[in-house]
């Protein structure tokens, strides 16, 4: 039993923000109903696939983010396609959409009209800029991606090397961040519930997080009255911090603290730094010529060197590829790389597992993700028998 196995979570979301939010919950233990458009989820058809398999129903994208859930299809454009799902939203604790601003309204699906028919429902939305219910802006009804959420929120613009264009951060954080920013918020509304027997709207929007996220910016310009940019690897107030190239590859160094630096200053044979530079303000004041000395040293030794010579004295560690995380013991004792059944292929593939650890109600992925439309029976029922009669 999950921690949240009495929950039902119908869930009308796409592509990554929106699933990894309910997925979330979905490994917790809640039951979640994916309410797919005509054709299912736009991502699918995404790759990866499993090479030499015969055609699969979904990709490794759909697959990592969708494990554990229910799937029906469903058209709101079709009178009894609402209702059906209607009659779900009366059984149902939570619903998460991740559709533009307006677009449930069109089809009299928005959150008055849930609310109307089960009254303690939770209604959660993912937009880019919000709802208007929470805060209307001139941008409420545009279309958001993270790479769209990244460049408005300042993230891209702190990201990179100093003298190179803004950048991209690799994981799409712009729904990720997001999208558990929005489970923390409904699992608030549903503490609040239990307390009140009161439903009520949850909205978190991209823009507003990655706000959030680059909190560090925020406070930096407001203090300072200078906007941030990017520095590479480097930390504006922490030094040093960095990424340093060692012989066969790269390496992280932090030590910003007085006791780590006297370590690595101790591991560098370099006391005469150590001594020289006693405080962390003596060595922000010094970083560029203090960069190139710790560089120096790290360059003569290869990673793995670098890191057994500074494990339990400071903290270093290697730039891992996926290959090394595969291959680390520690991720496996963690139960962080999953083994699902991938329909079309012989072999099962390996999912990203839930970082959320707790002891009696552990979460964990239930199973593999659904076929489009794979639990119409079970979910609808005698409307569904009914409609096939018809």
């Amino acid at each position: 039993m999950g921690a949240l196995s009495n929950l039902r979570v119908l869930d009308l979301t796409q592509v990554l923000a929106g699933p990894y939010c309910t997925m979330l919950l979905a490994d917790m233990g809640a039951d979640v109903v994916k309410v797919e458009r005509p054709g299912g989820d736009l991502i699918r058809s995404n790759p990866p696939f499993v090479a030499d398999a015969d055609e699969e129903a979904y990709g490794g994208y759909f697959q990592s983010i969708n494990r554990g859930k229910r799937s029906v299809e469903l058209d709101f454009g079709e009178e009894s396609d609402r209702e059906d799902f209607l009659s779900l939203v009366e059984e149902a604790d939570v619903v998460v959409e991740n559709y533009r601003a307006g677009t449930m309204e069109k089809y009299d699906l928005g959150y008055e009209t849930l609310a109307a028919h089960n009254p303690s429902l939770i209604y959660s939305s993912i937009r880019g800029f919000g709802d208007p219910r929470t805060g209307e802006t001139d941008r409420q009804g545009q279309p958001s991606f993270d790479l769209v959420a990244q460049a408005l929120g300042g993230v891209m613009e702190i990201t990179g090397p100093a003298d190179g264009p803004p950048t991209k951060v690799g994981p799409g954080i712009g729904d990720l961040f997001t999208a558990t920013l929005n489970c923390i918020g409904i699992l608030a509304a549903l503490n609040h519930r239990e307390r009140t027997g009161k439903g009520k709207y949850v909205d978190t929007g991209m823009y507003d997080a990655m706000i959030s996220l680059t909190e560090r910016a925020i406070y930096q310009h407001s203090y300072t009255g200078q906007a941030p940019t990017r520095r590479g690897n480097a930390h504006p107030t922490l030094f040093p911090y960095d990424a340093f190239e060692t012989a066969d590859g790269y390496a992280v160094i932090a030590a910003f603290g007085t006791n780590h630096w006297n370590a690595l200053c101790d591991a560098m044979a370099r006391p005469d730094l150590a001594e020289a530079y006693p405080t962390p303000a003596d060595r922000l004041e010094d970083r560029e010529p203090l960069l190139a000395e710790i560089a120096a040293w790290a360059g003569d030794r290869t990673t793995d060197d670098l890191v057994e010579t500074l494990e339990g004295r400071v903290p270093a560690a290697p730039v891992q590829t996926t290959a090394d995380i595969f291959a680390d013991p520690h991720v496996h004792a963690r139960e962080m790389l999953v083994s699902v059944e991938q329909p079309g292929a012989d072999a099962d593939v390996e999912i990203a597992g839930n970082p959320i650890k707790m002891t009696e109600t552990p979460p964990e992925p239930t199973g593999r993700a659904p076929l489009l439309d794979e639990h119409r029976e079970e979910l609808l029922g005698e409307r569904a028998e009914t409609a096939a009669d018809d």
